[in-house]
């Protein structure tokens, strides 16, 4: 879904693709941080693309028509490790692959995708834990939902959340953020960590 936007003419500037993201921290019984739930909002642009052909007498497709498109889409995100960057006591943390993956389509045609991105291995939450959303290209970009972005699931007590905001990019940045600037960026360039939130968990 998302590799389909790279056709020509789709858009003329980054970003090309806008998501309003909310998650949750999901926990193990015995306490430990076990992965991320994710709840993409496509913008309407891209929502629309995403739905040509599907739904019938003008009503939103189900999660039923929508659930091949869903399949492709967690197999395509693999290559980008789901935009979703985890550390653990400041070590990267490894995901496995996605569960309870679908797409809904509210009442006006806008596209949610729903998924858990669990860890390789929980970890302790006595630790640190973070994680940020982003595409290091900044062809895709992630926000967080303005009102309750984050929550936490059976966690542990006393446990609480922290967004962490990026710094403001500095003008001569700014006047770099062209289409060219990103046609010409090298291979392993990671300019959308620079705009991208940090969310952290803490636990006592």
């Amino acid at each position: 879904m998302i590799l389909a936007l790279l056709v020509p003419g789709f858009a003329k500037a980054h970003p090309h693709v806008w998501v309003v993201v909310r998650s949750e921290i999901a926990f193990t019984p015995d306490g430990k941080v076990r992965g991320v739930r994710h709840a993409w909002t496509f913008d309407e642009m891209y929502s629309a693309f995403a739905l040509q052909g599907l739904g019938k007498d003008g009503k939103p497709p189900t999660r039923e028509e929508l659930a091949p498109i869903a399949k492709v889409n967690a197999e395509s995100l693999a290559e980008f490790d789901y935009f979703t960057f985890a550390k653990h006591d400041n070590a990267k943390a490894a995901f496995g692959p996605p569960e309870d993956v679908y797409l809904e389509a509210d009442d006006k045609k806008i596209v949610t995708m729903h998924f858990l991105l669990p860890l390789e291995t929980p970890v302790s939450a006595r630790k640190p834990f973070s994680f940020q959303v982003y595409d290091p290209t900044y062809f895709v970009a992630f926000d967080f939902e303005k009102q309750d972005p984050i929550a936490l699931a059976a966690a542990p007590s006393g446990c609480s959340t922290s967004l962490v905001q990026p710094k403001p990019l500095l003008s001569a940045e700014t006047q770099k953020l062209s289409e060219a600037f990103f046609s010409n960026m090298s291979p392993g360039a990671d300019f959308g960590i620079k705009l991208a939130t940090r969310v952290v968990v803490a636990c006592p």
